[in-house]
């Protein structure tokens, strides 16, 4: 067994021998290209004058008086794009370009890795196809629309619930018959190595930049919170804290309608050891092993599977995982558009709304940050439309 490919017994690679050789060339460009002075001087100037880093971290005064204790945001929502997920887009596409890769194709669930990639893609010159599920195209209109209009080639997928999980394997399929030619930018820290540490890596810039900020205002973070699907904007904030025993990490995954009913995408809450999208991971899968529906009303996190360092993570109970059912995300949407002014994606207000549980059950003072992974211009639609009990995805 590749040591270098696994978090614990999580990970690997379990895919066909097609695709080996172009996760060879993969790492082998990781490594001999993204891990140089240039690249890293080329990224970085671009994450900066065009994302727009550093993302601040801002204290929320209202909120920290609503609950009683100093919460701070990482407005990850504040980058170009409006989310996390151009961090990792960016860099995926510009070592694609590095690689003379002509073309990029990505998946997405929410739109915004899709949207992301799309941006990369116009900004470097290459061609983009994104694959997204039709039920998640209806629900995203406004992000489909954004990536036709920066050029990208969209592929309505109308297979099974027509979400992510579909989605993902359309573009892997897509991939495995262009392999030599095409580059595979995926959006979260889940797939076959080296993919989970890569874009681990590509993210980790949230928790670089949120212990410096935090040691700027001279406080140390007591409890960080990220919502979970694949898990790319979590393991970019928690990467940096792992070492850190007196500061407790927490993942949030889509509850749905309770992860007590049929209706949810909480992998780590039900979830057994299983196989999907090349990794061995923590699954969402019936008694035969069938990896089961998933429901959320989050389209970014309705995701039978999670990143395999979230199931280690989870395994050796470094990272404490809990489920929020859709009411109260949105009830959190709105608590903290009301307060801050500022309107979250459906994603982060998951990891917003287990402020409503931590709070009440500390005894002392604690100083929290929550990474606000996105903003919530793509999700007035559902907002507006949201019926409790209403099954969505």
């Amino acid at each position: 067994m590749d040591k270098k490919a696994y978090f614990g017994k999580f990970g690997g690679q379990f895919v066909p021998e097609t695709v080996m050789f172009a996760l060879d060339e993969l790492e082998s460009a990781y490594e001999s290209i993204a891990s140089t002075a240039q690249f890293q001087a080329e990224l970085d100037d671009l994450l900066k004058n065009y994302v727009g880093r550093p993302s601040p971290l801002y204290y929320a005064k209202r909120l920290s008086e609503h609950y009683g204790h100093k919460i701070y945001l990482k407005r990850e929502d504040l980058n170009h794009t409006g989310a996390h997920k151009i961090n990792n887009a960016l860099a995926q596409a510009l070592l694609a370009k590095k690689m003379g890769k002509k073309k990029i194709i990505a998946e997405t669930g929410a739109g915004q890795h899709g949207v992301a990639s799309a941006t990369a893609a116009a900004l470097l010159g290459l061609e983009c196809d994104v694959y997204m599920g039709a039920v998640d195209i209806a629900r995203q209109q406004l992000n489909a629309y954004r990536m036709q209009l920066l050029g990208a080639n969209v592929v309505s997928i109308e297979d099974g619930l027509k979400t992510l999980k579909e989605a993902t394997t359309a573009a892997i399929q897509a991939w495995v018959n262009e392999i030599e030619s095409v580059f595979y930018v995926i959006g979260s820290a889940v797939g076959p190595h080296p993919y989970p540490k890569m874009v681990r890596d590509f993210q980790s810039i949230i928790g670089r930049e949120t212990r410096s900020q935090l040691k700027d205002y001279g406080i140390k973070a007591d409890y960080i919170i990220a919502c979970v699907g694949g898990g790319s904007n979590a393991i970019g904030i928690f990467n940096e804290f792992l070492d850190d025993k007196d500061t407790e990490l927490i993942g949030i995954e889509a509850g749905g309608l309770g992860a007590n009913t049929p209706y949810h995408a909480a992998t780590l809450t039900n979830g057994r050891e299983g196989i999907i999208h090349g990794m061995k991971t923590m699954v969402l899968q019936d008694a035969y092993g069938m990896i089961e529906e998933v429901h959320s009303i989050s389209a970014g996190l309705d995701y039978p599977g999670v990143g395999p360092q979230h199931a280690y993570l989870h395994d050796i109970k470094r990272v404490k995982y809990y489920a929020i059912t859709d009411d109260e995300c949105v009830n959190a949407l709105r608590l903290t558009t009301r307060l801050e002014g500022i309107i979250p994606a459906i994603e982060s207000s998951h990891a917003l709304a287990y402020l409503e549980k931590l709070c009440p059950s500390l005894e002392s003072k604690k100083t929290i940050v929550v990474n606000v992974s996105g903003r919530g211009d793509k999700d007035m639609d559902t907002i507006m439309g949201y019926e409790k009990g209403k099954i969505y995805g």
